[in-house]
């Protein structure tokens, strides 16, 4: 892996330039050196505004459904308020709260979603529950693409949306600088969470197999869908939002187990996984005005003079 752009620290340092190749051995050294604590950690939860801000954001839209038992929702606060990161990746959240409002909530939302249904998809997640700081630390490499790109309204030129997608390698590396390697399942679902089974994602073009990069797929797609963008005039409602997703399972791109578990949030009795069928029929109507994935050619580069 070579990073076609460079990779920022929050307050502007260069890290990483363009054109480093990420080999084991530099990522070893980026990462905080053996004995020496990472600094102050805190729960993500109880920073700033998050605890209030997730649990409006909750009874909103279709997520009053996914979240309407409280029970379920008080014991995943509790768990939720365990994760403890370091104080710099924590100031990246205020970092979105501040300039980027659509980041923040989604980073929000993609946390508490993928909790919920790592916890109800049960088996290899009730062991590695802890690693699910993923959610909320999977888009921080968006701290590395200009603010006007993220906010942009109108259709991406092909140069626009190669940077958007260096956030997934600038995430990679970032959480290896301040976790280390207690946070390379955070790191490796930073970098994977826009690959897909069948090799059709990106950065790398792989097959996924990473469960936990999976279940983090499924979550970043169906809130980027059901939640207002600042390319398109208005959100998929939840109907089509899960048919596009449930398409994506029909084309190999995701597996069927996350899906129903996704589905089965989305209904008022919230069967089991294992229990709820999904439907083929397709009938939900795609949200007008929308650009998400049209890309516009760059101009031509003017000539050189004579």
């Amino acid at each position: 892996m070579t990073l076609r752009y460079p990779v920022f620290l929050p307050d502007g340092e260069e890290l990483l330039p363009a054109g480093t190749r990420l080999s084991r051995g530099l990522l070893e050294k980026l990462s905080p050196r053996r004995g020496r604590k990472r600094g102050p950690e805190r729960s993500l939860v109880r920073h700033g505004t998050v605890r209030r801000d997730l649990r409006e954001m909750i009874r909103q839209g279709t997520y009053r459904t996914i979240f309407r038992d409280r029970k379920e929702c008080s014991d995943l606060f509790r768990r939720m308020e365990q994760d403890r990161l370091p104080l710099p990746v924590l100031e990246s959240l205020d970092y979105f709260h501040q300039k980027d409002p659509y980041t923040y909530k989604h980073t929000l939302m993609v946390f508490a979603l993928s909790c919920l249904l790592a916890r109800r998809l049960g088996g290899e997640f009730r062991a590695g529950i802890e690693e699910f700081r993923a959610g909320p630390l999977h888009d921080v490499g968006k701290l590395c693409v200009p603010l006007d790109i993220l906010r942009k309204s109108s259709p991406l030129r092909r140069t626009d949306r190669d940077v958007l997608e260096h956030h997934t390698l600038a995430g990679y590396v970032l959480l290896f600088h301040y976790l280390g390697e207690a946070g390379e399942p955070s790191a490796n679902v930073a970098r994977d969470h826009h690959e897909r089974k069948d090799a059709s994602g990106y950065p790398r073009g792989i097959r996924l197999r990473n469960r936990l990069a999976e279940v983090i797929a499924v979550c970043d797609v169906y809130d980027a869908l059901v939640s207002p963008r600042p390319y398109r005039k208005e959100s998929f409602d939840n109907r089509t939002a899960l048919e596009e997703i449930t398409a994506m399972a029909e084309q190999g791109k995701i597996g069927w187990g996350i899906v129903r578990a996704l589905v089965a949030h989305n209904r008022k009795d919230h069967p089991l996984p294992g229990l709820c069928k999904v439907s083929s029929e397709k009938r939900g109507t795609l949200p007008e005005g929308n650009f998400y994935g049209i890309i516009v050619e760059d101009p031509p580069a003017p000539p050189n003079p004579a």
